[in-house]
């Protein structure tokens, strides 16, 4: 890895600790772990019309108040726990985004059944490789592609909620399926080859 003060990335993560760690460690990497998915699916939906770092920053909290986000026990959430999770100031107490979030486990496990994991599911839309852009600045990078908005269209069909084309963008970004880390950052070249 490049000694810090050679370090090159995204200009979107800033100079935030916490960003840029995500930055170098997780954005852009390729998940294969259905929970992995799940988490980050669900975190990219509670995470419309706010920053992003406002829900890392809640992260960990997160996790606790979703059983380690295990899509089994979320699908079993209750009335009573999703009036619990409305009082939880460590999550966005937002009704229709703590309802979608149980919701959208039902249908992760209905896709898991039929897919065998949400993975195969997933990554189908890319033909099992990740979209390697070659963006010189965040500006060109889009809100949406055919993809996503192919990807969207279908979690919708099957019940999901809160996975519009622009956050189901943010997500295919965020586990990999599109490599959009700017060809400047340190990132770029070694998350090229993977897969």
């Amino acid at each position: 890895m490049p000694r810090p003060v050679d370090i090159v990335r995204c200009a979107w993560c800033g100079t935030d600790p916490l960003y840029q760690s995500y930055h170098d460690e997780e954005w852009g990497v390729p998940s294969h772990d259905d929970r992995d998915l799940f988490e980050k699916l669900i975190l990219d939906g509670a995470q419309a019309g706010l920053s992003w770092i406002t829900i890392l920053r809640k992260r960990e909290h997160y996790r606790a108040a979703y059983d380690g986000f295990d899509p089994g026990k979320v699908a079993r959430f209750t009335v009573a726990r999703q009036a619990k999770l409305m009082q939880d100031s460590g999550i966005v107490r937002n009704r229709l985004k703590i309802e979608s979030s149980i919701s959208n486990a039902r249908a992760f496990l209905e896709l898991q059944k039929e897919f065998g994991s949400f993975d195969a599911y997933l990554w189908g839309f890319v033909n099992r490789r990740p979209i390697v852009n070659h963006w010189k600045s965040i500006n060109e990078i889009p809100a949406t592609s055919p993809v996503s908005d192919a990807l969207s269209k279908d979690l919708k069909k099957r019940g999901f909620r809160f996975v519009g084309s622009t956050i189901i963008y943010a997500f295919m970004q965020a586990v990999g399926m599109i490599n959009d880390h700017t060809i400047d950052c340190f990132r770029h070249g070694p998350l090229s080859r993977m897969r």
